[in-house]
């Protein structure tokens, strides 16, 4: 009884066999990206030369998510400009708040920096 599980011939392990590996970088899901790229032409189009709250809606025909950015701030130290901001997004998933930065990169386009679910 020497072989694995009492069976002649099974006492070795087939090194031939591969399974699937596991991804190790997380990527989101196709739906936030794309809310993150709405959300994200809203920021860096939005005009916030006016002082105060703002309120402006946002709407993602592809997932039909929709929200409204209640503030953005922007950062500007010479070297790059971004803007802070706070959004709602309403999916169905449900309602959610979302802080995020987005920024403008060497080649004169804005990219999201942040995008995260808080509360």
């Amino acid at each position: 009884m020497g072989d694995g599980l009492g069976m002649p011939g099974f006492n070795t392990t087939d090194k031939k066999l591969t399974t699937s590996a596991v991804q190790t970088s997380y990527q989101a899901q196709p739906d936030s990206v794309s809310d993150e790229s709405t959300v994200r032409n809203a920021v860096s189009s939005a005009d916030i030369s006016s002082p105060g709250a703002v309120s402006i809606p946002w709407a993602n025909t592809s997932t039909g998510s929709a929200g409204v950015i209640t503030t953005i701030t922007e950062e500007n130290n010479g070297s790059y400009t971004c803007r802070v901001f706070k959004t709602t997004r309403h999916s169905y998933r449900g309602i959610s708040n979302f802080d995020g930065k987005a920024c403008l990169v060497g080649s004169g386009e804005w990219q999201m920096i942040n995008f995260k679910e808080v509360g």
